[in-house]
């Protein structure tokens, strides 16, 4: 007699099916650790400590920072559950926080939520869990996961408004057939109930805003702690090629900014493109941002090329809507065309893309946007 699948899609019942929850403080993962702790899992709760923060960023509402620890602990405790912290400040500096400065350097627009789910969270966190012979790992991300005959497809959530599909389209195979989000089924206001029937401290919690390690969302601050030698005169161009203006250093900029340029002309002006190789910023009026045709790199797959066959969905900012496109790829590269025009596409973006089936919107992968 075939084994009935558990709530995890594993082929085990719960009491005997061991899990790691990543649990960061905030409701969400506090909530999953909570619902699998009542259907009987086996559960040891993680919280990565990733950077030492100081009192500016520990006011702020963010994730990871030294209050959030403490409220995992606490939440641990109330679930009577394990937990244990590991501290990866060092893997979370060179992995995300160096890359995030470097890409601003480069001109580009950087995600750095992707580069903590890629590295960190699901790469080194991924080898923890397999260490200690863990059955799956589970986070509190809002994306569905439907897993059958041991493969897990990725679909975006049912509450829309706080899918976070986008931010995990560069976990590998391997990755997403031992990740486990239950809280795709659930719509935010339904989190908060289940937390507040569990009676955890943090059911009434703010949700996390900022990037962990940039202060109230001032990211030109952390580029001048770690170069300070980042800010640099340079030419403010117009599509002319005519000299216009002054900046104080191109990272004071991303493509599609209109406030802050010190610039003034008879039309509203925005950034257009940004040139690291001569410290330049281009500007020029709102239809110059206009694009249909989006270079990729770095793509990363979790389907068959096959879905590429045909038109697909993208989404080319984290709170931007679905676009019907046509891609064509060459090997982990690509081209996108986009069927309606998008303004203020910015290199150092992702484009995640997706496909519809009966069971909703699925990740199908993405890549990195380059410069055209």
């Amino acid at each position: 007699m075939k084994k009935e699948l558990n709530s995890l899609g594993l082929n085990k019942s719960p009491s005997d099916t061991k899990v790691v929850v990543a649990m960061s403080g905030g409701v969400d993962s506090s909530t999953v650790a909570g619902i699998l702790k009542k259907e009987g899992y086996q559960i040891l709760g993680v919280t990565l400590k990733l950077y030492d923060d100081g009192k500016d960023v520990a006011k702020s509402k963010q994730c990871c920072s030294g209050q959030d620890i403490m409220d995992a602990k606490r939440v641990a405790h109330k679930l009577d559950i394990e937990h244990k912290i590991l501290y990866y400040q060092s893997k979370f500096k060179e992995g995300v926080i160096d890359n995030f400065v470097d890409s601003y350097l480069k001109g580009e627009t950087p995600i750095p939520c992707v580069q903590c789910n890629k590295t960190v969270k699901f790469n080194d966190l991924f080898i923890e869990a397999k260490n200690l012979n863990a059955d799956a790992l589970v986070t509190g991300h809002y994306v569905k996961s439907i897993t059958n005959n041991n493969i897990t497809e990725m679909y975006r959530a049912v509450d829309e408004t706080r899918d976070q599909s986008y931010f995990l389209f560069n976990t590998t195979r391997e990755q997403l057939n031992y990740l486990r989000f239950p809280l795709g089924k659930y719509y935010k206001k339904e989190t908060r109930e289940i937390a507040r029937e569990l009676e955890l401290n943090v059911s009434e919690k703010p949700d996390s805003q900022d990037i962990c390690f940039v202060p109230n969302g001032d990211y030109v601050s952390v580029i001048e702690k770690f170069r300070p030698d980042s800010f640099k005169k340079g030419n403010i161009r117009n599509l002319e090629n005519k000299v216009i203006g002054v900046h104080d250093g191109i990272v004071n900029f991303t493509i599609g900014q209109r406030k802050g340029i010190k610039v003034s002309d008879k039309i509203p002006l925005y950034v257009i493109d940004i040139i690291p190789d001569k410290n330049e910023i281009v500007v020029g009026a709102k239809e110059d941002l206009l694009k249909k045709k989006i270079k990729l790199k770095d793509i990363n797959l979790l389907s068959e090329k096959k879905y590429f066959d045909k038109d697909i969905y993208v989404k080319i900012r984290s709170t931007g809507r679905l676009i019907k496109s046509r891609l064509n790829l060459s090997n982990n590269f690509g081209e996108l065309t986009l069927f309606e025009n998008e303004y203020g596409i910015s290199p150092g973006q992702a484009c995640v893309f997706y496909s519809k089936d009966n069971l909703g919107f699925k990740v199908l992968g993405g890549g990195w946007i380059a410069k055209n």
